[in-house]
């Protein structure tokens, strides 16, 4: 049992950076489109061969309680990048974490899928947001937040200000306060899946919220053009996996 958690989270770890880079091998179009990732290399199998890929459709759910997830981000300095895939914002400084499942994580990044990536009884949102977490085992948890066209949104004003082309990246100016990314109803879908971009690892926790944030119709643009393309993996079979909803 030790190794294959010590293999796991040599896995888990190992796909961190994998979020970070540029990568020249898979896209979102052509002959290196979702549907083509598991055959691209071995390491790229699980987009294929898993049994438990995100994202995914919430259809239907079991409800469950004590599965809350807790969390409040302080104020941030960030870097924010386009790496070819998405826009991705990195914090700077002091380390902050979430607790989920009794479990601490500590906040990695966040990025940018646009239109959503997970739908909602068939139906896809705009844009949505991932905010990636690892525990010092390796184990990694994602926050996710779909956003719909309304009031516009003060945590992407400064984001989308830089206008970075793809391979540039810059420190933002001041703190971010990323709390308007989360809608303020913390009703959420719970389950089990995967990176939603190559390699597609497994065993990554999901947290996606049931109430969507607002941005205005110029902010979902601006980001749709910034990340120049639409870069949202095609839902995947939900399997024997469960739903869990609070």
């Amino acid at each position: 049992m030790k190794l294959r958690l010590s293999v796991l989270a040599a896995v888990c770890a190992a796909t961190l950076p994998a979020l970070a880079a540029a990568h020249s091998d898979w896209s979102y179009t052509g002959d290196s489109s979702p549907e083509h990732w598991g055959g691209i290399k071995q390491d790229y199998a699980a987009c294929s061969s898993g049994k438990n890929q995100s994202p995914v459709d919430f259809a239907s759910a079991q409800a469950a309680a004590g599965n809350s997830v807790k969390f409040a981000y302080a104020p941030s300095a960030y870097t924010v990048e386009n790496n070819g895939h998405t826009i991705q914002a990195t914090p700077e400084g002091q380390p902050q974490t979430i607790s989920l499942g009794g479990k601490t994580f500590t906040f990695k990044q966040f990025h940018f899928h646009t239109p959503s990536e997970h739908t909602f009884r068939g139906n896809a949102y705009p844009m949505e947001v991932h905010f990636v977490h690892q525990s010092d085992t390796g184990e990694l948890a994602v926050l996710g937040a779909v956003f719909t066209k309304g009031r516009e949104n003060s945590a992407l004003k400064p984001l989308l200000a830089k206008k970075l082309q793809s391979g540039e990246k810059t420190a933002l100016n001041g703190k971010l306060d990323v709390m308007p990314l989360f809608p303020k109803d913390r009703r959420h879908f719970r389950l089990n899946g995967s990176l939603t971009t190559p390699p597609c690892s497994e065993g990554v926790n999901w947290v996606v919220f049931k109430t969507p944030v607002t941005a205005s119709e110029a902010q979902l643009e601006a980001m749709r053009t910034m990340i120049g393309q639409e870069n949202n993996r095609p839902v995947q079979p939900l399997n024997a996996r469960i739903v869990i909803e609070e």
